[in-house]
């Protein structure tokens, strides 16, 4: 081989070496973000319209037919809280949860009913965006409820895999409905995805498979968090369990296990998932540096005969009643959050959004409304008082109450999800204290200077930062 020749060989293995090279830098994934030192992995438990005295620490479990010990413990290693709330339906509950906003501003105020490009806009940013941004591995597991096309998904909104029903369980009764066809209105699918990628369709989401999704939910949020601590990785693990929502079947393996009813069943059900996750952070090591979050999206089941309790308060989800709001509520972080403390100070399911950013060092957004806030100091002890006050409450798209201390104004009456909303002559106003029930006006009227000042912010926000209308498509700017 010529001198030429054997140069002209180097020259063109080098220069294959140098193309593979950058094709590999090109294709590589960008490394992850490190979460910052002493930021805790966080596991969020979301059940489905499970009432405030459901479970044992809140005067259920027993008295509801079954134990719920592991849940229990939750309060007993953790803070439990007796005046948390949430938004009054699944969808505006869940997406100010993941959002910190109110639901009224991003068009996600109400339970969707199709035809609409449904969920949260990609505008919109969850607190899955903000963790994953931080250095966080991100899974969602379980009920989504904010949208149902992909581009909507929840790994379209910060998380890295998904698994579970893009929209609600009473859809699994549809193919055993007397008249119903696909070609009509298509089966709920059971989905999983991952960021980057489109989510895909694994099966018809019907009462068989219903009865099983919890289960796989749970197996699959263990096998993220075993994974996820193996490689060292902080992680946000969101279990958005479908029970108790009706149709209220039990799983196969706890089908009559308590002898008191499929109900009964379906708690003694949860208790056990709920053990799962927390044997598997356990066993994981990482007890001590875990939040872990117990509650509920909305208030009881309405429908018989799977219609839930609400303990001492009156209503259910869909209402602005005390019990279509208020919901239990633990959370658990060992050596930093209170054992066995409790509170009555009020909490919005809003808020979660900049208190998980407050422990993990996140950042929240700032160039738009932001309604969540900061309750670390409260949740860790420092300061006996929640950053909170009150809070507007909407069904669907009308303000129908303020809740203020221990004062709740209404400017509506419904007793149930059936009944049509009476506005009232004049705001009617509730001491909590001594009328929980919500039965007996008060003539505190007073209370709606305060009331008023919230009301009055909300919509000085709006003038500047206009609400999105339901139904918005993607790609939207404000």
């Amino acid at each position: 081989m010529t001198g030429a020749l054997m140069r002209n060989v180097l020259a063109a293995r080098l220069l294959l070496t140098l193309i593979l090279v950058i094709a590999a830098a090109c294709s590589a994934k960008p490394a992850r973000t490190q979460a910052q030192p002493g930021a805790p992995n966080i596991v969020v438990i979301l059940t489905d319209n499970l009432g405030y005295g459901e479970v044992g620490a809140y005067g259920g479990g027993l008295t509801r037919g079954a134990a719920t010990p592991r849940i229990d413990s939750l309060a007993t290693d953790g803070t439990r809280l007796s005046n948390v709330n949430m938004e009054t339906q699944c969808t505006p509950s869940r997406s100010s949860l993941l959002t910190g906003r109110w639901a009224i501003r991003s068009g996600t105020y109400a339970v969707p009913f199709g035809g609409v490009a449904d969920g949260l806009t990609q505008w919109e940013i969850t607190i899955g965006e903000a963790l994953s941004d931080a250095g966080y591995a991100t899974g969602y597991f379980g009920k989504w409820h904010l949208g149902s096309d992909n581009g909507r998904f929840p790994s379209d909104q910060g998380f890295d895999e998904w698994f579970g029903i893009p929209r609600t369980t009473d859809e699994a009764l549809w193919p055993e409905s007397t008249g119903w066809s696909p070609d009509i209105m298509p089966a709920e699918q059971v989905m999983e995805g991952r960021k980057g990628e489109k989510s895909r369709e694994l099966g018809v989401y019907d009462i068989k498979e219903r009865r099983v999704i919890d289960a796989e939910i749970t197996r699959r949020a263990v096998s993220f968090i075993e994974e996820q601590s193996r490689s060292g990785q902080r992680l946000f693990t969101y279990v958005a369990l479908t029970q108790p929502h009706l149709p209220t079947e039990p799983n196969p393996a706890f089908k009559g296990n308590t002898g008191n009813g499929d109900w009964a069943d379906v708690l003694a059900e949860t208790d056990a998932h709920v053990g799962q996750i927390l044997d598997a952070i356990d066993k994981a090591g990482i007890r001590d540096d875990t939040v872990v979050v117990f509650t509920s999206d909305n208030g009881p089941e309405f429908i018989k005969p799977w219609d839930g309790w609400a303990g001492p308060w009156r209503g259910q989800y869909f209402t602005a009643l005390e019990g279509g709001i208020r919901v239990p509520f633990m959370i658990r972080w060992p050596g930093k959050i209170p054992a066995g403390r409790q509170s009555n100070e009020i909490v919005h399911g809003v808020d979660m959004f900049a208190t998980l950013a407050k422990f993990s060092g996140a950042k929240v957004p700032t160039d738009r409304p932001f309604d969540s806030i900061d309750q670390s100091d409260f949740f860790l002890g420092t300061s006996e008082k929640s950053a909170r006050e009150g809070f507007p409450i909407w069904c669907s798209d009308r303000l129908q109450a303020v809740k203020w201390r221990n004062w709740k104004l209404h400017f509506y009456r419904q007793e149930t999800m059936f009944d049509p909303p009476v506005k009232n002559p004049i705001p009617t106003v509730y001491n909590l204290f001594t009328d929980p029930r919500e039965e007996k006006p008060t003539a505190d009227s007073w209370v709606v200077g305060p009331v008023l000042k919230i009301v009055g912010a909300f919509e000085r926000s709006v003038k500047e930062h206009p609400l999105i209308p339901m139904g918005t498509p993607d790609p939207y700017r404000p």
